[in-house]
């Protein structure tokens, strides 16, 4: 059986949160189509709550949350297996709420350049009608 990852985990928004709310499945996904989503995602690592920030929807302020899971979660198959082997993004996805424990409000974005590579190569699979894996 695998060891959980202690964190501490992070979730990147655009959405303002307070602490003490809960973040839950069943809004809609930042990417592809923008269906339901059936998980909340999160991440043990600031890169990547960084970019889950900067690629949210909306047109709000880039945010950052810790979170701490209030029930089980799993590899996002997003970022393992299908891109990476193993899990070193430490990306979770969970069918349970998270609880936002705090906010990081200094963090450095990703240089522009990047981003727009990032961004295009997100409307490319959007395009392809390449959606996100959301059992």
């Amino acid at each position: 059986m695998q060891e959980k990852d202690p964190g501490p985990f992070y979730h990147g928004t655009k959405a303002e949160i307070k602490i003490g709310e809960l973040l839950e499945p069943g809004y809609s996904s930042n990417y592809g189509q923008g269906k339901k989503a059936n998980f909340i995602y999160f991440t043990a690592t600031l890169d990547a709550a960084i970019w889950g920030a900067e690629l949210a929807g909306g047109k709000g302020k880039e945010r950052i949350y810790i979170v701490e899971p209030t029930g089980d979660f799993e590899d996002d198959p997003n970022l393992t297996d299908k891109k990476f082997p193993g899990n070193p993004t430490r990306s979770y996805r969970s069918k349970h709420p998270l609880k936002v424990i705090d906010e990081i409000t200094q963090w450095t974005s990703h240089p522009e350049e990047e981003l727009f590579k990032m961004r295009q190569y997100l409307e490319e699979l959007k395009k392809q009608g390449i959606e996100a894996i959301n059992e």
